[in-house]
């Protein structure tokens, strides 16, 4: 296995990661932003009013991409997996 090979699988891993963490993170991303704009309008300064908020979404965002998410990571897992003899010869 060369550098390149072992570049090429952390840079591909780690797209994945990025890809993955994505719709959770954006979704945090715009609920708070819509919190943090509702609290400036009200002029209310609590700040564990976007914790349930955030957690709500979160867990609906993840319900609606874990099929994507889980099948983009088992893709990933089993191309890898079946790289393992060409990894192993040198090829």
């Amino acid at each position: 296995m060369t550098d390149v090979t072992v570049v090429n699988i952390v840079t591909t891993a780690l797209i994945l990661a990025a890809k993955l963490a994505a719709p959770l993170l954006l979704t945090a991303l715009a609920v708070g932003f819509v919190i943090s704009l509702f609290q400036s309008v009200t002029q209310l300064q609590e700040q564990t009013l976007s914790f349930v908020p955030k957690t709500i979404a979160c867990g609906i965002a993840l319900v609606v991409c874990g099929k994507w998410m889980l099948h983009e990571l088992t893709s990933f897992t089993t191309a890898l997996y079946e790289r393992i003899p060409q990894f192993v010869s040198g090829g």
